[in-house]
């Protein structure tokens, strides 16, 4: 049934067509670029949280330091 739908429908001289064409590759290419911008911010981001889970992961394992003006036992 779609395939009489096309069939009847007249194509597109090549001259005319290339400028559709052309347009759905940049339309293709810029929603590409946004993708790997939002998926490099998103890594980013995950990065920081893990480096500063990291940093509060090996603060835990050491002793705590004395306030200031506190005495420390030996």
């Amino acid at each position: 049934m779609a395939g009489a739908a096309l069939a009847a429908l007249p194509a597109l001289p090549l001259h005319e067509a290339g400028k559709y064409v052309a347009a759905a590759y940049v339309v293709a290419f810029a929603l590409m670029l946004i993708y790997v911008a939002i998926m490099a911010v998103r890594l980013s981001r995950m990065q920081r949280e893990l480096a500063s889970l990291m940093s509060r992961e090996q603060g835990a394992g050491q002793p705590p330091s004395s306030a200031p003006g506190e005495a420390t036992l030996p």
